[in-house]
C-alpha cells in the first residue's frame, strides 16, 4: 500500500530526576551534598532508509514515545541518558510541525537524519545547588519534560522529470517503454492510483529518474478527482513533461488540456510554472492527431515532441531533450529559509513566561515556562517548595495577582496543583 502522508504524535523522553543525598562517612567531617544529576531523556529521530518507499509503517504508529532518562543517585552518580528512538523513513520525507505549519526537516539526502523532538535534560541533584550561603542544600530538580509535538509527515518523491496530464493520455505507457517500471496500463480512467518511478537511460548513456503521476483533472488542486493527493510529488521534479492526447480521442481538445493542467499546477504552487516544460504529443498514430498537432504548435511556446508511445516511436528524441534540461537545471531547495522551524521561534514564544486568568473565583497560572518550572520542582522537599515560591515572586506573579484584585485565601492553580494565596 502506498501511503505518502500521515499525522503522528511524538513525545520525547523526560529527563531523569536529580538525587538528594549527603556524604556521611566516618572520617569525612562535614561531607556535604552528594546527589547526582538525572540522565537525558530519549530524543525522537527520523532517519532516511533508502529501502523504504512508503510511510505505511508510520500510518499505524499513532504515538511515538521516548524513554525517561535514569535518575541520579548518591555518591554523585549521574543517571544514564535514555537510548534515542530512531524511526526509519523514505528518502524525500518532509516533516512539518502541525501547530506552526513550519518545516522541521526535508530529508532529501541518503544519509539525512533529524531530531524531531528533543529529550528533556536531567534534573540536577543537590550537589549542583551547593553555594557558600547554602553549603548543604536539601532539594533537587525533577527531570525536564521532553518535547511533545504533532507532526505532519509527507513523502515527496525524488524524481528529475514528472509526467503530468489528464487520465488515459499515455503516461504509464511512456514510462513502461523508457524504463523497467511496470505501471498498470488499461483503457479506463485513473488506472494509475499511485506514483510510479523509473530510471531512464538515454542512448548517450545519461540517466535520470522519471515519475508517472496519477491523472489530473480540472479542479485537482482543490481536491477534485484524485485531488491534490499526488500533486506534492511534482514539487521536487526539475522538469515537467506534459503528455497530451493529440488525437483527442475522448472529445477533449489538446490545447485546452494543456492550459487546464497548467492552471491546476499554478494553483497548487506558482513555483511549478517556473520549471522547464516540454510537451509530449502522444497517439500520433491516429489520423486526426496530425491536424491537431499543427494547430497546437501555433498556440504554445514550449517544445513539442510528437510520439507514438505504443510503438516506441519518437521517444529517444524526447529522452535526449529531457536529459539536457535535467543537466542544465540546478538543484534548488524545496523550501525557503523562512519556512523552516528555528530556535528563534521558541525564544519568541518564551518571551512571555506566564499568564493568569480568573475562572469561578480561582486564579489559574499558565504558560510554557512556568509549567516547565513546576514540573521540574521536587515538592517532596521543603527547600524545594520555598525555592519554587521565590521563583514565582521574582517572575512578578505576586504583583500580577494583586493587580487583578486577588484576596487573602483565594485559590491559585498551576496545572493540577492548587494552593491558597497569602501575602
Amino acid at each position: 500500500m502506498f501511503i505518502d502522508e500521515t499525522l503522528i504524535k511524538v513525545i520525547a523522553g523526560r529527563g531523569g530526576d536529580g538525587c538528594i543525598a549527603f556524604r556521611r562517612e566516618k572520617f569525612v567531617p562535614m561531607g556535604g551534598p552528594f546527589g547526582g544529576d538525572g540522565g537525558r531523556g530519549a530524543n525522537i529521530i527520523f532517519k532516511v532508509d533508502t529501502g523504504l518507499h512508503t510511510l505505511i509503517d508510520l500510518r499505524y504508529m499513532k504515538t511515538i514515545k521516548g524513554d525517561k532518562g535514569e535518575n541520579g543517585s548518591g555518591k554523585n552518580m549521574n543517571g544514564k541518558d535514555a537510548t534515542d528512538v530512531i524511526i526509519k523513513v523514505p528518502q524525500g520525507t518532509v516533516v512539518t510541525d502541525y501547530d506552526t505549519n513550519l518545516i522541521i526537516a526535508d530529508l532529501k539526502d541518503i544519509d539525512s537524519e533529524v531530531v524531531v523532538a528533543k529529550g528533556g535534560r536531567g534534573g540536577r541533584g543537590n550537589t549542583a545547588f551547593k553555594t557558600l550561603a547554602n553549603p548543604a542544600p536539601n532539594f533537587s530538580e525533577n527531570g525536564e519534560p521532553g518535547e511533545e509535538k504533532v507532526l505532519k509527515v509527507e513523502l515527496k518523491l525524488l524524481a528529475d522529470v514528472g509526467l503530468v496530464g489528464f487520465p488515459s493520455v499515455g503516461k504509464s505507457t511512456i514510462l513502461s517503454k523508457v524504463s523497467r517500471a511496470k505501471p498498470k496500463i488499461a483503457d479506463y480512467h485513473f488506472t494509475t492510483l499511485t506514483p510510479n518511478l523509473g530510471v531512464v537511460k538515454t542512448r548517450d548513456n545519461r540517466s535520470f529518474v522519471m515519475a508517472d503521476l496519477p491523472g489530473l483533472i480540472e479542479g485537482a488542486s482543490e481536491g477534485v478527482g484524485l485531488g491534490d493527493k499526488f500533486l506534492r510529488h511534482i514539487e521536487r521534479t526539475k522538469v515537467i513533461a506534459h503528455v497530451i492526447d493529440m488525437a483527442g480521442l475522448e472529445g477533449r481538445k489538446p490545447y485546452e488540456d494543456f492550459i487546464n493542467i497548467n492552471k491546476e499546477l499554478e494553483k497548487f504552487s506558482p513555483k511549478l510554472m517556473k520549471k522547464p516544460m516540454i510537451v509530449i504529443a502522444n497517439k500520433m498514430d491516429v489520423p486526426e492527431a496530425l491536424k491537431n498537432l499543427e494547430e497546437f504548435k501555433k498556440k504554445v511556446k514550449v517544445k513539442v515532441f510528437p510520439v507514438k508511445a505504443i510503438s516506441n516511436e519518437g521517444l529517444e528524441e524526447v529522452l535526449i531533450e529531457l536529459a539536457n534540461l535535467v543537466d542544465k537545471e540546478p538543484n534548488t531547495p524545496l523550501y525557503e529559509e523562512g519556512e523552516y522551524l528555528s530556535h528563534v521561534l521558541y525564544k519568541f514564544e518564551e518571551e512571555k513566561p506566564f499568564d493568569i486568568r480568573k475562572e469561578n473565583n480561582e486564579y489559574i497560572i499558565y504558560g510554557k515556562k512556568i509549567e516547565k518550572m513546576f514540573k521540574m520542582t521536587n515538592f517532596q522537599s521543603e527547600e524545594g517548595i520555598q525555592r519554587f515560591i521565590n521563583k514565582l515572586r521574582k517572575m512578578g506573579i505576586d504583583d500580577k495577582l494583586e493587580s487583578m484584585g486577588i484576596e487573602e485565601g483565594a485559590i491559585v492553580k498551576i496545572l493540577d496543583f492548587e494552593f491558597e494565596y497569602h501575602k
